[in-house]
């Protein structure tokens, strides 16, 4: 008898072929029928109307933290998400060491967006290898959850506070090599770095991964060549790439023989140029025998920044110090009009590179007011408030951060989100050069709303501007990333492998609207959407959502590498 029949629906199968009206059978977790089932079992599921397609994979997620305090690592399944790999851009919260906890911590809450209450509060801190992480959080998750080791806490454990503005020595290298194979042998899936400009610590320093020479990235990644099921993770920087960044790349990949994922790519009409230098890197990898390919975001980034955490203002030239101040003598300097005029010119000048667009203070929308002084601010331009004031813009959107405590969520100028940008990023999600994804789940929980990316393919890209294929869009939220990443009979519907399942209407399927909810430890609040249309998600077999609600189950399969992953490998020169 079968444990779970669902009966009426359209199989999409995540392989890319046609739909087809049929059943699907499960026993003991595995999908052990498909199409014609006529055999008992003790629960029916009716999907008339809707698609029965394997769940989702988000292979860039920061749940590292959030899995101690929320099981279910919401919005994730809501959204049709099944399988999540964390600890992504170096910053995983394992191996570690007394010491390294409170500086991990710390640079989380910066660079990452996560509230220090909640990690303090919320996170046990208890662990050393990377083993007795994994087998803290096994048995209390909802969905299968894989994580990387990060270079920053690789360095932070070896090096303590040498970690930051130093070159590794010879013996630190070859501890934390040693780290790094321990750590995988005991259930990592690969190694994760960054080279970012944007991602400096607590005290505004760039994190340790940053002060690493190229040597040592090489010898790190170098570790994973004979160690099976294993994957890269890598953040190359903003910007068209330079020849160092593509050589760069393209090294790690042949050193460790495992494609190299890299974040992030957000095409658009608009940056069209952009785009393809930056995809040019996995040409430039491929003609070398190596594999790298670029992580896209499958929609519209709508960034939200604050000068409380001062995630992304810190990237522009000069701005860095401010944010190494305490929180009231921050507000002391941002009252000054001496250091606003700096920071002003500052930001403007050709120094801030990439991020110099950012200043255009006038176009820069105020989202979020947490205030009865700037509550009618809201939904307003900075260029708006200005005129109401009567002062610059640059002065207007001091004033009113002021107010809020310097939590006030101002949105920059974005790219358009016209039929033309999803033409173009569509272009993007079918090139075999990139893999859908950089939701950053987990992260930056006051700024950003990738989280809901498998929904906005489904309801924008397919429904709404019809740029892809229904089968074809399956197919890149669930087996592409499935097979980068090796996950073992995941990724498609197919006999005898995992049921992991996603029961959705194609017709209503759509991410919700975006709100703060506050519901982290300590109160503090994040960025949240509901799904739409996504009726039932299954984790081993077993329903863990059903229409937007937690049933409470907690099937999901800590995954490890080599026994739930297998090798992926890329040929190497010649």
């Amino acid at each position: 008898m079968l444990d779970l029949k669902i009966t009426g629906g359209t199989l999409i199968d995540g392989s890319g072929a046609p739909r087809r009206q049929g059943d699907l059978g499960i026993r003991d977790g595995r999908i052990v029928a498909l199409g014609e089932v006529s055999e008992e079992a003790r629960e029916t599921l009716d999907a008339s109307g809707c698609v029965v397609a394997p769940g989702f994979v988000d292979v860039h997620t920061h749940y590292d933290a959030q899995v101690f305090w929320d099981g279910t690592l919401s919005p994730s399944p809501y959204h049709g998400v099944t399988s999540v790999v964390g600890g992504n851009c170096g910053f995983s919260i394992a191996p570690l060491a007394p010491e390294a906890g409170p500086y991990l911590m710390r640079m989380l809450a910066r660079v990452e967006g996560m509230p220090l209450a909640s990690l303090e509060e919320g996170v046990p801190w208890d662990w050393t290898s990377f083993g007795e992480y994994l087998d803290g959080i096994e048995g209390t998750v909802a969905v299968n959850a894989g994580f990387m080791v990060g270079h920053c806490a690789l360095r932070r454990v070896v090096m303590g506070e040498r970690a930051v503005g130093h070159e590794a020595s010879d013996e630190e290298l070859a501890e934390m090599t040693a780290l790094l194979r321990r750590s995988v042998e005991e259930g990592g899936l690969g190694f994760s770095s960054t080279i970012s400009l944007t991602h400096n610590d607590a005290e505004g320093e760039p994190v340790p991964s940053r002060h690493a020479s190229r040597e040592e990235l090489v010898a790190l990644a170098g570790v994973l060549r004979d160690l099976p099921g294993t994957s890269l993770e890598f953040l190359p920087g903003v910007g068209a790439f330079s020849e160092e960044q593509k050589s760069l790349m393209t090294d790690l990949s042949l050193a460790a023989r495992r494609p190299l994922n890299w974040n992030v790519l957000a095409p658009s009409a608009s940056s069209t140029e952009l785009s393809a230098a930056q995809i040019s890197a996995s040409d430039y990898a491929r003609e070398r025998g190596a594999e790298v390919v670029a992580l896209t975001v499958p929609q519209s980034i709508q960034v939200r920044i604050n000068l409380h955490s001062g995630f992304v203002f810190d990237a522009m030239h000069g701005w860095a110090p401010l944010f190494q101040l305490p929180i009231d003598a921050r507000k002391q300097a941002l009252a000054d009009p001496a250091v606003r005029k700096q920071l002003d010119e500052d930001g403007n000048s050709e120094a801030s590179g990439v991020f110099r667009g950012m200043a255009q203070w006038a176009r820069m929308q105020i989202v979020e007011t947490f205030s009865e002084e700037t509550r009618d601010y809201q939904g307003c331009t900075v260029g708006e408030v200005a005129e109401r004031m009567g002062v610059a813009p640059f002065d207007a959107l001091c004033e009113v951060a002021l107010a809020d405590g310097l939590l006030t969520q101002f949105m920059p100028a974005t790219a358009s989100d016209s039929r033309a940008d999803w033409e173009e990023r569509a272009k993007y999600w079918q090139d075999d050069r990139t893999v859908i994804g950089a939701s950053d789940a987990g992260a930056h929980l006051d700024m950003i709303d990738t989280f809901a990316f498998s929904t906005q393919v489904l309801g924008k890209g397919v429904r709404e501007h019809g740029v892809l294929e229904l089968e074809e869009a399956v197919r890149q939220l669930s087996d592409v990333p499935a097979r980068l990443y090796g996950l073992r009979e995941r990724g498609r519907l197919e006999l005898g492998w995992h049921a992991d399942l996603v029961v959705f209407d194609p017709e209503a399927v759509a991410c919700g609207e975006t709100y703060t909810r506050f519901d982290l430890p300590t109160g503090a609040g994040r960025l949240y959407a509901d799904a739409d249309g996504v009726h039932h998600v299954l984790v081993n077999g077993v329903e863990i959502v059903r229409d937007n609600k937690d049933l409470g189950a907690r099937p999901g399969t800590v995954l490890r590498s080599g026994r739930d992953t297998e090798l992926v490998e890329v040929p190497g020169p010649g």
